[in-house]
């Protein structure tokens, strides 16, 4: 099966690399010409454009950064779907809204194509193993055909409804992400105030109710202050929580906890923290230490 891809980023590369270590034919375009080159050096075949990726493959996958990028690759003049054909399956796993989601289905659908809204979660280590978690919304025989290849990347994979469900399932995520990582900076910095031992306090809180994700993930950033090794960058989680409140207020779902960690998030992006680890957080809270 051939397959395309596009967009090799933070995600989008790693990605790429399982792909051709599982031994798939691979036509791969970027904005920036050095990724594709190192891919095609690796096994690759580079494309000079979206459309010529489309042409060469069955199955087409993105991994875009915004919205507007997303809807320019799929819907522009030179775009995915403007070469799209019966049978191939085109793939979107950015993070957009649902309606950006159907949008493109019905665009594809119009061409014979299928559409699977697949948002991935895990992070670039969790892509490099392959282990990926990956919530896709679209129609269940194109899922099967995109299934072999969403296993060379994607350890939890699984078909959540139809296309925009993979959309409305990354949004809760990001939503639950963002909260998570302000209550975990709001813990760190109140133990830390407090002057208690912050290793051993992860630790108990570890196998306590108070635990989550990325209290494990954040809390031993924040103590050791390593915020430079941003795997995840700040910057990203303003746009998903932004997309997750438009997305809540449009269905009149009060998120009073996302609203002010967006707050929060667009605070730390103007004081300049948006390149720095999303553990950096805690940075906006600290202000003057109480005496």
């Amino acid at each position: 099966m051939n397959v395309g891809f596009i967009g090799l980023g933070r995600m989008g590369m790693p990605m790429s690399r399982r792909l051709l270590e599982a031994g798939f034919p691979l036509t791969v375009h970027n904005r920036s010409r050095p990724k594709v080159d190192e891919l095609a050096a690796a096994g690759a075949v580079g494309a000079s454009s979206a459309a010529e990726v489309a042409g060469a493959s069955t199955v087409v996958l993105t991994c875009l950064p915004d919205v507007s990028t997303v809807e320019e690759v799929f819907l522009g003049k030179d775009g995915i779907v403007s070469v799209a054909s019966p049978g191939q399956v085109l793939v979107d796993h950015s993070t957009v809204g649902p309606s950006t989601s159907r949008a493109i289905a019905e665009a594809a659908e119009a061409r014979g194509a299928s559409f699977l809204d697949a948002p991935i979660s895990g992070g670039v280590e969790r892509a490099a193993e392959g282990t990926l978690t990956i919530m896709a919304g679209g129609p269940p025989d194109a899922f099967e055909t995109a299934l072999p290849v969403f296993r060379a990347y994607g350890g939890n994979v699984r078909r959540v409804g139809g296309v925009g469900s993979g959309s409305v399932f990354k949004l809760i995520n990001q939503l639950l992400v963002s909260v998570h990582s302000l209550a975990a900076a709001e813990a760190m910095l109140l133990g830390g105030r407090a002057g208690v031992d912050l290793d051993a306090l992860q630790e108990v809180l570890a196998t306590s109710w108070g635990s989550s994700f990325m209290l494990s993930r954040n809390g031993p950033v924040i103590a050791s202050r390593d915020f430079d090794d941003a795997r995840a960058p700040l910057r990203l989680f303003v746009k998903d929580l932004g997309l997750a409140q438009e997305y809540a207020r449009d269905l009149n779902a009060n998120s009073p906890l996302g609203e002010r960690t967006l707050q929060v998030v667009e605070r730390a992006i103007s004081d300049g923290l948006g390149e720095l680890d999303v553990s950096s957080l805690v940075l906006p809270l600290e202000g003057p230490k109480a005496s």
